[in-house]
């Protein structure tokens, strides 16, 4: 039974005006004769489905003035000009096999498909319109696979000091991509702990926005970070809030990644600059049993302070999973290495 009019969230004043704002956008740039397209980012799936994620938007034109190079200069302000496209109509294309499905009122695709596909990384594309494909990949978990990797962004593996807002605004619109800095050590890391548990999946869960992904994922790879699938969040005002939740983003997404993979354990990665030690605090207690181990990175006390301080640990000795710290990515391998969750040199 459908729910009547007066059981329908009433959708926020400001929610509605930011649609009005976008649709307003669109329709001056599709006058201007631009056509919307797919961002396509990678996802992850099972050897049956698969989550698709990605957004519709109208992008502007580059700048006249050719950039050199592979990785050419863009700032940051750029990644939220494109126009979003809301509720528009994506084909999706898996192993030759399409299926239509709709964006939501911000553009975003984040769906689960039926797919029959072997382990590892697999091509997808999705199109707009008729607009060329765009091809981007799905990492499917092998059904023997026990081991899996959540790795914070900010923080965590970019150093970003992203709590404090004007930081964080500099950060997202000012500096140049080509600025950015990788956590002294993580890659590293990263890509030892992937190499020690072949089929692995590693998953990017992170409070910001579907606007930064392509710039979030040329630095992963102009970094040498392990590739992985990205889980962002869509800025702005939902239904009934002015700014969408980054600490609920992370709850839901932790939750269902135990839920749609049971039998893996997860090394979950994070920071003391928000919240993460509680975030998995959290999740440790409600799941145990999907937990292999916690590794917390401690801020410099610069960033701390650009980060508004540090979030309290908790003693975390008596837990059932072990629990490290550490400064940056050597400090950490080490640590785990101690404790036995991965194998020693």
């Amino acid at each position: 039974m459908s729910a009547t009019p007066a059981q329908r969230p009433q959708m926020l004043w400001i929610a509605r005006a930011e649609y009005r704002f976008h649709s307003w956008r669109e329709r001056r740039a599709r006058a201007r004769g631009q056509r919307p397209t797919v961002a396509a980012f990678p996802g992850y799936g099972s050897e049956e489905w698969v989550r698709v994620v990605g957004r519709v938007l109208i992008v502007p034109p580059p700048p006249r003035k050719r950039q050199r190079g592979e990785y050419a200069s863009v700032r940051g302000w750029r990644s939220f000009a494109a126009v979003p496209v809301g509720y528009a109509q994506v084909s999706v294309t898996i192993d030759g096999v399409t299926h239509e499905v709709v964006a939501d009122r911000g553009g975003v695709i984040d769906t689960v498909l039926p797919a029959r596909l072997e382990p590892g990384w697999q091509p997808i594309t999705m199109s707009v319109e008729g607009s060329e494909p765009t091809e981007t990949r799905v990492f499917v978990v092998g059904s023997g696979i026990r081991f899996g990797v959540v790795s914070d962004v900010d923080d965590t593996v970019m150093v970003t000091a992203l709590p404090r807002p004007f930081q964080a605004a500099w950060n997202s619109f000012v500096l140049d991509e080509l600025a950015r800095q990788p956590v002294p050590g993580m890659a590293v890391f990263l890509e030892g702990v992937v190499r020690d548990n072949p089929g692995a999946p590693v998953i990017y869960l992170s409070t910001g926005a579907w606007n930064v992904a392509p710039t979030l994922i040329r630095f992963l790879g102009r970094h040498l970070f392990p590739p992985g699938a990205l889980l962002l969040t869509d800025w702005g005002p939902t239904h009934d809030r002015w700014f969408r939740s980054g600490k609920a983003h992370k709850e839901e997404n932790l939750r269902r990644l135990a839920r749609e993979f049971p039998d893996v354990k997860w090394l979950l990665i994070g920071d003391d600059g928000q919240h993460d030690d509680a975030l998995y605090t959290a999740f440790t207690s409600e799941f145990p049993g999907h937990v292999v181990a916690v590794a917390i990175r401690q801020l410099s006390p610069a960033e701390a302070v650009l980060a508004g301080g540090r979030t309290a640990v908790d003693d975390h000795s008596a837990a059932e999973v072990p629990w490290v710290t550490g400064s940056g990515g050597a400090s950490l391998l080490s640590r785990l290495k101690e404790a036995g969750v991965l194998p020693g040199d």
